[in-house]
């Protein structure tokens, strides 16, 4: 039998799919096919960057769907379920909104696919495949499974290995969608399992996903220890509480990292405890400067990551938070809109405050465009909340911008490597700033005028 994997793209400008030039490895169906018996013939489909071949024979279509493709995620399903093809379906959506991605496939896989995949392909060969699966979340995540990257070849992904060290983060902030789906737990694999997935690859440049890599400290040294004698570069996210263990910074140091998406979020002291941002304590550029400097000590290059607008923010605050992160010379910044993903707590304080745009379903929504504001902010209308967000991208990845932050020595300028890492990624990340802000979601359908 054969097995079609299909990683979605989030839309399109103008009449054309947008091709995403920054696109990493889709993991989570690498891992999928691992999971897959031999007797399946297995195929991944991109469509991020090549054309889904419709009419290619295959027993079952697997697709993994994101609020932010689900749109696209159902365009493909339906091209499929017309030529009689089955639609699996799963992913972080899946688990959100169940009900709605049920509507569009044969089958819904709810959580994390390891305990249910073989069962649902052993009912696909019977005729007997359910409508839903509900997975019980595995305590000891992806055990004793080693990625499929041949699945990867030839897709043109940017030339850094994808995999999971832990899922989840222990904490509870009110707009994370991966709080919700994983009710607020962490998960983490045996610290073998991942050295053996280390050692089946090739590369030397590593990019764990994790949600919060350091949620569980001790276990986190114990990765750390073991990677110190592969002598490789790694990066993954983490949150900035990790500061506090001098003991968890050194291991991290000497196993390879070279820097961390950290959710710095605001400014505001008022902001941060609104979204239930336990590990930022009380926020502010004050509190910052401290956890900035120790950054910079131990020679990590961060990625921060901002939201804007909460109900303490204005357009001046906004800015401010931008020229904050142009005078910190981070190597990377984030200036995320508030999202209301479904059924996180911000979703429902907004649904009850009826403040929800495009009613309530703005990854369906035809008049929908990504960077755009979905919800009504308290101090600017949603279209200022659109604007300053978007200058803030423009702003922090303009050639000046790129250049004076270049020149911090501790980070960017530490070494060589971590010079020319800089050097290709910023460029690159400019050119997707200005690519994707306003694209519509999906091929078909919408005001192309918009």
């Amino acid at each position: 039998m054969k097995l079609t994997l299909i990683k979605p793209n989030i839309g399109r400008r103008e009449h054309s799919l947008y091709v995403d030039e920054a696109r990493m490895e889709p993991l989570q169906l690498g891992i999928l096919a691992a999971l897959t018996p031999p007797d399946f013939d297995v195929v991944l489909y991109d469509d991020r960057m090549e054309t889904i071949p419709y009419d290619e024979p295959t027993d079952i279509v697997a697709i993994t769907v994101e609020t932010f493709t689900a749109r696209r995620a159902y365009e493909i399903s339906e091209e499929y379920r017309r030529r009689g093809v089955k639609v699996v379906m799963g992913g972080i959506h899946a688990v959100l909104i169940p009900e709605e991605v049920s509507e569009h496939c044969d089958s819904v896989i709810v959580g994390d696919a390891e305990p249910v995949w073989a069962e649902m392909l052993e009912d696909l060969k019977r005729g007997e495949l359910k409508k839903r699966y509900d997975v019980v979340q595995p305590t000891c995540p992806q055990m004793n499974v080693i990625t499929r990257r041949d699945i990867f070849e030839g897709k043109g992904y940017l030339p850094i290995t994808l995999l999971q060290f832990s899922r989840g983060c222990s904490h509870r902030c009110s707009f994370c969608a991966s709080s919700v789906y994983f009710k607020a737990r962490h998960f983490c694999r045996p610290v073998e399992d991942v050295i053996r997935e280390i050692r089946a690859q090739k590369r030397k440049l590593l990019f764990f996903v994790d949600d919060n890599i350091v949620c569980n400290r001790e276990k986190a040294k114990e990765l750390f220890r073991a990677l110190i004698p592969l002598k490789i570069h790694w990066v993954s996210q983490g949150s900035i509480d990790m500061l506090a263990d001098s003991e968890l910074m050194s291991l991290m140091v000497k196993s390879g990292c070279l820097g961390l998406v950290i959710g710095f979020e605001s400014l505001s002291p008022e902001c941060i405890s609104e979204m239930n941002k336990g590990t930022n304590k009380k926020g502010s550029a004050d509190m910052y400067r401290s956890e900035i400097e120790q950054l910079r000590k131990w020679g990590l290059q961060t990625w921060a990551a901002f939201t804007v607008g909460h109900d303490g923010d204005t357009v001046e605050s906004i800015r401010a938070t931008c020229d904050f992160a142009i005078k910190n010379k981070f190597t990377f910044a984030a200036f995320n809109i508030l999202m209301p993903y479904p059924n996180t707590p911000l979703y429902e304080k907004m649904q009850r405050e009826n403040r929800l745009l495009y009613g309530g379903k703005w990854w369906l929504h035809e008049d929908y465009r990504f960077n755009y504001a979905s919800i009504i902010p308290k101090n600017m209308t949603p279209d200022e909340l659109t604007e300053i967000s978007f200058d803030c991208r423009r702003r922090f990845n303009s050639p000046l911008s790129i250049i004076s932050r270049a020149l911090e020595p501790r980070t960017n300028l530490r070494t060589p490597y971590r010079f020319a890492t800089y050097l290709i990624y910023n460029p690159l990340f400019r050119k997707e700033v200005f690519k994707k802000q306003g694209m519509k979601f999906g091929l078909k359908g919408g005001n192309d005028d918009a």
